[in-house]
């Protein structure tokens, strides 16, 4: 028998700490799913930090996406803030993946902001007219800043 875990945040002693989605099967035995993110709540914001440095794997990014789409769905109305600190690589299906999520987000009168892209990363975003798309702020703090309060 399998389920998931539907807690997706911890915080102690005020750090993040990684949530890994595992799948239990026959009673202890686990095996966590890839790519791993990090979610924080602060203030009126839900912070999504991707952990892992690279996300190019097809089945990582379909992962990434349940992962975040059920971050999304526990909210009526999310502000997102998708911190990419950690991230050096990424496929272009992750570009489609965000486009996805900001549907997603919009559709439920939700914000989101990215932040921490790398350089090589943001040049990406550059030449695909994504930052057209996409809110894109230095750090979480100015992505914080840049949503509106809560009505």
């Amino acid at each position: 028998m399998a389920h998931h875990a539907k807690n997706l945040t911890y915080e102690m002693f005020g750090r993040r700490i990684p949530v890994q989605f595992y799948c239990f099967v026959r009673n202890f035995s686990m095996a966590a799913i890839k790519p791993n993110i990090s979610v924080e709540y602060a203030g009126n914001a839900t912070i999504i930090g991707f952990t892992d440095e690279k996300i190019l794997e097809e089945k990582d990014i379909n992962a990434l996406q349940k992962s975040i789409m059920s971050v999304i769905e526990q909210a009526e109305r999310i502000n997102l803030i998708l911190d990419f600190g950690n991230v050096r690589f990424l496929s272009s299906a992750v570009l489609g993946l965000l486009i996805r999520i900001s549907k997603r987000i919009y559709e439920r009168n939700g914000q989101l902001k990215l932040c921490n892209i790398n350089p090589k990363i943001y040049e990406i975003f550059k030449i695909t007219r994504l930052t057209k798309t996409f809110d894109i702020y230095n750090d979480i703090e100015t992505a914080s800043e840049g949503l509106s309060q809560p009505n």
